[in-house]
């Protein structure tokens, strides 16, 4: 009698559970990072040197974890969504077409991408603006007191259409991330496996590959991060009540 020793595939919503709970535990790191991301571009904005020295100086070094609730929150519905929703797709896509290759994973990465953004893109607007806050003056801060307090505020001071400002870039910069990473992760796999005899998919191959992708995307798209990050701070005009972008 013959055993099968095949491992069975993971089911979607356990691929769906991973994807957020890994999102969230990178977010916890790479948070700070983002946080002065933002606010190093929306200085520039106003036309204001950004000085890292005076922030810690003036904030302290736990601000660069302002909006941190915000970012988990933006995981929990991007990473799942976005790595749930490829999984998905791309089975489905198997499923019609018999075959899976490297144009069919561009364009789901691209579609799921996109996808997962629209839906995050509320609590992307929160990461921003909470993120920002305390590095405004303070005339101009608008004093969140945490993720509800956001939410809350936004939908009554603003409306709901609010908190899809900065859509349009952020889902077209979460297909292009979807389109790089699926166009360039395995092509770094194996330049590091023959150039520095790296064994395929280990975990060193598998990271220098992914941190070398991800330094390629965030330099092709930050023109879209940076109007996103506009976009989704701005105030209407005291005048005309008019929004900037």
């Amino acid at each position: 009698m013959s055993i099968d020793n095949k491992k069975k595939p993971l089911t979607k919503p356990i691929i769906f559970a991973t994807s957020g709970l890994g999102g969230c535990l990178g977010w916890v790191i790479v948070h700070p990072a983002n946080t002065l991301a933002v606010r190093w571009n929306l200085a520039s904005m106003s036309g204001k040197p950004f000085n890292f020295g005076a922030m810690i100086r003036e904030s302290g070094w736990m601000s660069l974890y302002d909006g941190l609730a915000a970012g988990i929150w933006r995981q929990v519905f991007y990473a799942s969504s976005r790595f749930g929703l490829f999984e998905t797709f791309r089975d489905k896509l198997h499923e019609i077409r018999g075959k899976t290759d490297f144009a069919s994973r561009v364009g789901v990465g691209a579609v799921t991408g996109g996808i997962a953004a629209y839906i995050s893109c509320p609590m992307e607007v929160a990461v921003v603006r909470m993120s920002n806050d305390s590095s405004l003056p303070p005339s101009e801060r608008r004093n969140y007191k945490g993720v509800t307090d956001t939410a809350v505020r936004i939908a009554k001071e603003e409306g709901i259409s609010a908190f899809w400002r900065g859509s349009t870039p952020f889902v077209q910069r979460a297909a292009m991330v979807g389109v790089f990473q699926v166009a360039t992760l395995d092509q770094f796999k194996d330049m590091y496996a023959r150039q520095f005899h790296q064994k395929k998919n280990s975990i060193p191959n598998v990271f220098c590959a992914a941190m070398t992708s991800g330094l390629l995307y965030s330099i092709a798209t930050m023109p879209l991060e940076s109007s996103k990050n506009r976009m989704a701070s701005q105030k209407p005009d005291k005048v005309t009540g008019k929004l900037p972008y």
